[in-house]
């Protein structure tokens, strides 16, 4: 395979949105609610894991993509996803604890710090990147 790091991550992306996206359905036949979230935690929970997900996931793969067809080293571009994958394996289960009104779970804000230390670190190193190699 051509980008197997790109690849891997992208169907882990793909099994975590499939994961999601059938809680959100389990969520939503077990309070009856087809569209909104029916002031429900455990269907606000899935819904939003779901969401977040999908709004992270493909630039992030992209990104990896990118750097991966660029020759970036490949065990560092392995750490970033794992490091990627792992934020938001914690997010995910985050979002489901339960927490004090006010504080967020501990999993979840974690999970949101790595996500944006993965994102910022492919973002700097695509840009190094694109300055040196094309600059």
């Amino acid at each position: 395979m051509t980008l197997p790091i790109t690849a891997l991550t992208a169907a882990i992306c793909a099994i975590m949105l499939l994961t999601t996206a059938i809680a959100t359905v389990a969520a939503r036949f077990r309070t009856q609610a087809s569209f909104g979230d029916a002031d429900d935690q455990g269907l606000i929970s899935s819904s939003r894991s779901h969401g977040n997900l999908a709004e992270h996931a493909p630039l992030f793969v992209i990104l990896i993509g990118l750097l991966e067809m660029a020759n970036a080293s490949h065990w560092p571009l392995t750490a970033l996803a794992v490091l990627f994958l792992g934020a938001r394996a914690a997010h995910i289960i985050g979002l489901h604890q339960p927490h004090g009104p006010g504080e967020p779970p501990k999993l979840r804000a974690l999970g949101v710090v790595g996500t944006w230390i993965a994102y910022a670190a492919a973002i700097g190193w695509t840009l190094f990147l694109v300055v040196t190699v094309n600059g």
